[in-house]
Formats: C-alpha cells, structure tokens, sequence
C-alpha cells in the first residue's frame, strides 16, 4: 500500500511538473512576443513623432525693438 501511495505520488507530482513547465514555457514566448510588438510599437511612434517635429517651423521671436518715444495710454 505505501509503495501503491508513492508510485501514484510520484506520476502526480510529475504531472503537475510537467504541465507548469509546459506552461512557464509558452508564458515566456507569449511575454517575448508581447516585449517585442510593444517594442516595435514604440519604434514606430518616436519615429512618427520626430517626423511630425521636422515637419513644424519654428515660431519666430518679434525682431522688432519698441521705440522710446511712443506715446503711452493714460487711464
């Protein structure tokens, strides 16, 4: 009876090893798949984005100097 309880022990626990191992395995290859679309995702928009910041002209600054003598308003 204790070997019957062992044998059936040991096949289960093995199961079980068996199974997870077969799912740590494809948990991995999902999550590596998953790293490299998010990482492709990412390429994609920084290089969309430094492109949308090609596209944009600088604003320019006011070249012009206020004179001295313009009159101010009076409240």
């Amino acid at each position: 009876m204790a070997l019957t309880n062992f044998i059936l022990t040991v096949a289960g626990v093995s199961a079980v090893v068996l199974l997870l191992r077969s799912d740590v395995k494809q948990s991995a290859s999902i999550f590596r798949r998953n790293v490299k679309h998010i990482r492709n995702w990412l390429e994609e928009e920084s290089t969309a984005a430094s492109k949308a910041a090609e596209n944009i002209k600088p604003k320019e600054l006011e070249t012009r100097i206020p004179e001295k003598d313009t009159p101010k308003e009076k409240h």
